[in-house]
């Protein structure tokens, strides 16, 4: 069974925009063991930087106009396992994501206002 890592983008206006990302789990580790370790990595309420471990931004901006609600900010929703295929672009298994969540969490959430990124691109 693989584990999908569902997330989420919710601007200040509760607004909200979903992401999945499945990966391998060669190793079976429990969900539980997964979920307690990337909570603890995570900002308070599960926030975190999605480009930061290399998985897709889904701001809502993106597809339209940048508005006083947007941040830079992620969401962790939930892991699940499914019998989908893994798709994560880097092919990576939910051990390498969450470790890469790990280390990310230890250098420090790199905050950015929406609009530097926007005119960087």
């Amino acid at each position: 069974m693989q584990v999908k890592f569902s997330y989420l983008y919710r601007d200040a206006g509760n607004y909200k925009a979903w992401g999945e990302v499945v990966f391998g789990n060669p190793e079976n580790i429990p969900l539980d063991e997964l979920d307690a370790r990337l909570r603890k990595a995570f900002e308070v309420d599960g926030l975190f930087v999605a480009h930061q471990v290399s998985i897709p931004e889904v701001f809502l901006y993106l597809n339209g106009e940048l508005t006083d609600d947007d941040h830079c900010y992620h969401e962790f929703f939930s892991l699940e396992l499914t019998d989908e295929k893994p798709n994560d672009h880097l092919e990576r298994s939910i051990k390498q994501f969450v470790v890469q969540v790990e280390e990310e969490s230890n250098l420090g959430w790199a905050a950015f206002h929406p609009a530097e990124r926007i005119a960087n691109q």
